[in-house]
């Protein structure tokens, strides 16, 4: 259960969201616009202990988390712990595997901890290395799963890396997958960080495909050689810029991720929550 210092600190982040207000889209003008965190950040301590990261997630602030596994337990259990911390479910990446093969189950799990966005978190190297045919054949793929999805009352969406963002010919190999797919069907996790990686400007994405992107992933790129991922507002990436085109386009969520952290982890996810409320705000 929540503990009462977890209370006060997740107290005192509503209280540094409260003034997010403003024309968020999607009937949100009146309310502060969520934050969730990808727990793949998390991955090596969430190992250890999953739900005492959980904990720890909540008492930082965010307001839900998308999940990329479980920790072994079973949906009740996952939705007890989400109650008791009160957090959310902003979406689940689950592997393009499991929506193949197992995805009455998916469904079934996703249905009982209240999630309504199935993310596939990449495309498999299959149709990766076949030019604009994969990526063709792929979203044929994803038109199948998300009719399903559909269904079954929730959304498939597709989170994008940077290879999709090369060309053949005059078209970028991410539009030949966007041309086949049903716009109902599957929507859009925009990761800004590889967007930006592979050549594109986040914002003039996050715009170009519009109602189809319902969820953005937050991630900084530090100024180094490597390109290496940052908290969110410790980067070279214009945050502002993309806030105010998913502000635009009516996104429903920004999820903060970081692949890889050169910092204690917990500390960089706290670092960017507080730079997403800033962004939120201004």
């Amino acid at each position: 259960m929540k503990t009462s210092a977890m209370t006060r600190r997740r107290f005192g982040g509503q209280l540094l969201a409260a003034g997010a207000a403003g024309a968020l889209g999607c009937g949100r003008a009146s309310k502060p616009q969520p934050v969730a965190l990808q727990l793949y950040t998390l991955r090596d301590l969430m190992q250890q202990d999953f739900t005492g990261v959980l904990e720890k997630v909540a008492e930082i602030g965010y307001d839900a988390v998308e999940f990329a596994g479980y920790g072994g337990l079973g949906a009740a259990e996952v939705m007890k712990r989400l109650e008791e911390l009160g957090l959310r479910c902003a979406g689940t990446h689950e592997g393009f595997e499991r929506l193949s093969d197992a995805l009455d189950q998916t469904l079934e799990f996703n249905a009982a901890i209240g999630n309504r966005y199935i993310i596939c978190p990449a495309m498999p190297g299959q149709w990766r290395g076949s030019g604009t045919d994969g990526f063709r054949a792929f979203g044929e793929q994803l038109n199948r799963i998300g009719e399903k999805v559909k269904a079954a009352g929730m959304q498939l969406c597709y989170h994008n890396h940077d290879f999709e963002f090369v060309k053949e010919g005059d078209q970028l190999l991410i539009d030949a997958l966007f041309g086949v797919c049903d716009p109902d069907l599957v929507k859009a996790e925009v990761d800004v960080y590889w967007v930006q990686r592979g050549g594109q400007d986040p914002a003039q994405f996050i715009r170009r495909l519009g109602d189809r992107v319902a969820l953005l992933h937050m991630k900084d790129m530090a100024g180094d050689a490597q390109k290496s991922f940052a908290p969110v507002g410790t980067g070279v990436m214009d945050m502002a810029s993309i806030v105010a085109a998913g502000r635009e386009i009516g996104v429903e969520w920004y999820v903060v991720e970081q692949d890889q952290t050169q910092r204690p982890p917990l500390d960089a996810v706290e670092i960017s929550l507080k730079n997403m409320r800033a962004l939120l705000k201004a």
